[in-house]
């Protein structure tokens, strides 16, 4: 029998996920096995952990990071729906936080030699990830962090603490059509590309990465209701139309308002423009390397517009999609 190049691909793409697999812990792979489990846009399955849908390796870290997290009421975590402005958030919150130790556009800004991701890591990618407990003790303050996870399965030192949580949303219509491409980029070679059609009928039944995205945005949004001033729920629209406003409102929440001086030389203006996608694209060091994972850092960026789903959905999806919301 001939086996073609992409039926072999396939076959060991499959192998190298079960391997994969195989590095869980035992208590997680027991977990799985008690978890309803769909197909996955980029594995096999995803499964429902706590109301969410995440890949086993999300579940793991998840779990390390329910169980270990000591929160300090100093630290700050930016929570988002993957593919909602999070790079942008990261980095717009670390040259707030740090602009008094680091002039803007000076040739040694960290923001400048470093993706955004390697400065405020993901617990669940980074610290937590591949089942390990990493020393926080000697990160300089305020602590930042970031993370997909939704806000009912955060440990319960965050929600006991009184650190800072800023979540950003985004339209989910461009939401979901970054998410397929990003999938589409980051898939192996050997395997098809998921057809829009597939991704979005999953899409509206919540089975993506840390879905559904309606309860995720819910649940920071009521917090933020409930704790106006430890939990701020930005929109990317919004950002996007008027940065100078969301950025004195973000520095002011987190606690590094600017001064008079700071705004009258410009800060805000050159943090914005340190932190744009035109810039943060351009900066060689987002232009090659890993800084998540094994993803490359050049597929983090592609657009960041708002209304490119336009160009994507039918008139029939845009219904289901709107009646979904």
């Amino acid at each position: 029998m001939v086996i073609t190049h992409s039926v072999k691909n396939q076959s060991w793409d499959g192998y190298q996920e079960a391997v994969e697999e195989g590095k869980l812990s035992q208590e997680c792979k027991e977990l799985l096995l008690s978890l309803p489990k769909e197909k996955g846009w980029r594995t096999s399955h995803l499964y429902k952990y706590q109301g969410f849908w995440c890949q086993s390796r999300e579940i793991e870290s998840t779990v390390s990071f329910q169980r270990h997290f000591q929160a300090r009421d100093t630290n700050v975590g930016l929570a988002t729906v993957p593919k909602s402005g999070t790079t942008w958030l990261k980095a717009l919150a670390f040259a707030i936080a740090s602009h008094e130790r680091f002039q803007i556009f000076s040739n040694n800004h960290p923001l400048l030699k470093f993706n955004p991701h390697d400065l405020v890591p993901f617990f669940e990618y980074k610290i937590y990830a591949n089942d390990q407990l990493s020393d926080l003790s000697n990160l300089p303050q305020p602590r930042l962090f970031g993370t997909h996870i939704p806000f009912a399965s955060l440990p319960s030192s965050i929600k006991k603490s009184s650190c800072w949580l800023v979540y950003i949303c985004r339209n989910p219509f461009d939401t979901f059509i970054s998410s397929w491409h990003f999938i589409n980029k980051i898939k192996p070679r050997s395997q098809a590309p998921m057809p829009l059609e597939e991704a979005f009928e999953m899409y509206c039944k919540g089975v993506i990465g840390f879905g559904p995205f309606w309860e995720h945005m819910l649940g920071y949004w009521k917090e933020s209701r409930d704790r106006p001033h430890k939990v701020l729920f930005l929109k990317y629209e919004d950002m996007k139309k008027d940065i100078t406003f969301q950025l004195k409102k973000l520095a002011e929440f987190l606690g590094f308002p600017f001064s008079v001086e700071e705004e009258r030389g410009g800060v805000i203006e050159k943090i914005a423009k340190l932190c744009s996608f035109e810039n943060m694209k351009d900066l060689e060091v987002n232009k090659s390397g890993t800084s998540i994972k094994n993803f490359e850092n050049k597929n983090l960026f592609r657009k960041g517009e708002v209304g490119d789903w336009i160009n994507y959905l039918s008139p029939r999806q845009v219904e289901q999609l709107t009646k979904v919301m």
